[in-house]
C-alpha cells in the first residue's frame, strides 16, 4: 500500500472523525475509577461511537471482539475488556479507541490513573505523553519519518524507560493501518520525506523496565516480559506545510 496524500474533502473527514473521537475519550476519561469494569468502560465507548453515527474501528477488526482496546498496569496494548475485570486505586488504564466517519478513520489512546497512583507511575504516564509532543515537533513537511521516531525514543530514554519495539504507528485514512510504519526508537536510515496532506498516527508505548514484549494466550493482549508497568498515548495528526495538526484533540 503506498502513502497517501489527502485531499482537502479528505482532511475534512478525519478532522471531524478526530473530534469525534476526541469526545469519546473525554466522556471514557470522566468514569475511570476504581470499580468501575473494563466492560463498561468499553460500553461507555462504544455507545458514544455509535451516537455520532460512526463505527468502531476495532470492533471485530482481524478478530478483535471488542471496541475499545483496555490495557491496564503492565498489558501494553490490545487488552480485552471484561466484566470479570474490575478497575482498583493505584492501576493505569490505556484506553486505546478508533472510529470511521464518512469511511475515514481516526485513532488515539491515553493512559489513566485510577485514583492515586505511585509516583513513578505517574512519571511513566507523564513522560509517555510528551514522547508523543517531542516527537511531531519533527512532523513538519520537508522532515524524514524516522525524524520523529529518533526524537521519542530519545525524550524516553532520558527519564530510564524503554519504548516499545515490537508495535509502532501507522499511516492511517480509508483504512486504520495505512503505509508507512512509524517506530517509536531510532532507525538507521532517515524513512520518507515528510509532504503536507499526511495522516499518521503516532503512538509512543513506553515501558517501566525492558522493551521486551510478549502475546497472552488469547492472541490479543501484549504484556511487558518484565511485568512492568507500560503506559501508551497516540494521536491521529496531519501533516502540513507548517506545525502538524493533531486531529484527535478536543477542538
Amino acid at each position: 500500500m503506498a502513502i497517501t496524500i489527502k485531499s482537502k474533502s479528505e482532511i475534512e473527514k478525519m478532522r471531524e472523525a478526530g473530534r469525534l473521537l476526541a469526545l469519546v475519550h473525554e466522556e471514557m476519561a470522566r468514569h475511570v475509577r476504581p470499580g468501575i469494569s473494563t466492560m463498561e468502560l468499553n460500553r461507555i465507548g462504544e455507545d458514544m461511537i455509535r451516537s455520532f453515527g460512526c463505527i468502531p474501528s476495532f470492533l471485530n477488526y482481524e478478530g478483535y471482539p471488542a471496541s475499545i482496546c483496555i490495557s491496564v498496569n503492565d498489558r501494553v496494548v490490545h487488552g480485552i475488556p471484561s466484566k470479570h475485570e474490575i478497575l482498583k486505586e493505584g492501576d493505569i488504564v490505556s484506553l486505546d479507541a478508533g472510529l470511521i466517519y464518512q469511511g475515514y478513520h481516526s485513532d488515539a489512546a491515553r493512559t489513566w490513573a485510577v485514583g492515586e497512583i505511585s509516583p513513578e507511575a505517574r512519571k511513566l504516564v507523564d513522560v509517555t505523553q510528551q514522547s508523543f509532543f517531542e516527537g511531531i515537533k519533527l512532523a513538519k513537511a520537508g522532515n524524514h519519518l524516522y525524524d520523529i521516531s529518533a526524537a521519542i525514543e530519545e525524550y524516553v530514554t532520558r527519564y530510564g524507560f524503554t519504548c516499545v519495539r515490537d508495535l509502532v504507528g501507522h499511516g492511517i485514512g480509508t483504512s486504520m493501518h495505512e503505509d508507512p510504519q512509524i517506530p517509536n526508537f531510532r532507525q538507521h536510515r532517515r524513512g520518507v520525506k515528510l509532504q503536507a496532506g499526511m495522516t499518521l498516527a503516532i503512538e509512543p508505548m513506553v515501558n517501566m523496565g525492558g522493551w521486551e514484549v510478549r502475546i497472552l494466550d488469547d492472541d490479543w493482549t501484549v504484556v511487558t516480559e518484565d511485568g512492568s508497568l507500560s503506559s501508551h498515548y497516540e494521536n491521529t495528526i496531519l501533516i502540513t506545510d507548517g506545525e502538524p495538526e493533531i486531529l484527535s484533540l478536543p477542538q
